[in-house]
């Protein structure tokens, strides 16, 4: 067991740290875009800072594992919206939250779980599915992306060696994140068939606190570098990625059948968590050790309830 494990924690830091250069190098690539933090966060950042769950997928799909690919998605996204989000004031500090921008994590986010649990009824994930998601994807990011195009504030600092060295640098390191999410994976299956754990429990906690490693670094170090514009709008996005694109990759290259009574009880208890975790601090307008104290509880009090109803 020993084994398995050190194969998945060595897998996941290599996708950590594949999708942290990554970003930086894909970052150099967009210099001289007028993106507001916000807006660069909910699209850029939020793809980029997933793309270990897009990694996850595409390799749970092509290996025949379904429940991996949808449990590290909405796992992550449970993860993020507690765990992610509750630790930032107690890293970065507290700050103050627009009502509107929060709100929308709670209607984006919601309403994709939503779709997505519709389509996981039939214990299948088809091509056409894939496509739904990710037409779903697209959409949701327009409407975030066109919510608040008032944020200005710079963000992208001037590129660093030439186009090509970066262009290259991004498709290395996108090789190495998908030979770490295919280590991940295999060390996955390996240990819950030896464990007899379902693979979607020990995804949707397991897989999902590596894979959402990016968000909490990227986030903490907006935030305390004053962007907290990017920060949120990163949430947003991530959560609206894990919900959508993330899961889709991986039908669209291999169909795969779900444990549906699994993913849809996952998924419900996601949607129920976001609305709490953005309905108390929209009221608050503000996040500080108090909220985070809540959603840390939110996280724990997950484990127990997927646990005790497997």
């Amino acid at each position: 067991m020993s084994n398995y494990l050190s194969v998945i924690i060595a897998g996941f830091g290599v996708m950590i740290l594949a999708s942290q250069k990554i970003i930086h190098h894909v970052s150099k690539l967009a210099y001289g875009l007028s993106v507001p933090p916000f807006v660069l966060g909910v699209s850029f950042v939020a793809v980029g800072t997933d793309l270990p769950e897009i990694a996850n997928s595409i390799m749970s799909s092509l290996a025949g594992y379904g429940d991996l690919n949808v449990g590290d998605s909405i796992g992550s996204i449970m993860t993020q919206i507690t765990l992610v989000l509750g630790l930032i004031p107690f890293v970065a500090g507290a700050f103050n939250v627009m009502r509107g921008q929060i709100m929308l994590i709670s209607v984006l986010t919601i309403a994709a779980l939503g779709i997505g649990s519709f389509l996981f009824a039939d214990g299948y994930l088809s091509r056409l599915d894939g496509v739904v998601l990710l037409l779903t994807w697209a959409i949701f990011t327009f409407i975030a992306v066109n919510f608040s195009t008032y944020l200005s504030e710079p963000v992208l600092q001037a590129p660093e060696g030439s186009k090509r060295f970066h262009v290259f640098a991004s498709i290395i390191y996108l090789l190495l994140l998908l030979a770490g999410a295919g280590a991940a994976v295999k060390g996955i299956i390996e240990l819950a068939e030896l464990a007899k754990i379902p693979k979607y429990i020990i995804s949707f906690f397991g897989s999902s606190l590596g894979t959402s490693m990016p968000e909490l670094v990227v986030n903490i170090i907006a935030i305390r570098n004053g962007k907290k514009g990017l920060a949120l709008g990163d949430i947003i996005g991530s959560c609206m990625v894990d919900a959508t694109l993330a899961i889709s990759v991986g039908p669209l290259i291999a169909p795969t059948a779900i444990t549906a009574a699994l993913v849809i009880k996952g998924s419900i208890l996601t949607m129920a968590t976001v609305f709490v975790v953005t309905g108390v601090i929209a009221l608050r307008q503000k996040h500080d050790y108090r909220t985070g104290l809540l959603l840390l509880f939110l996280y724990a009090f997950a484990y127990y309830f997927i646990i005790a109803h497997q």
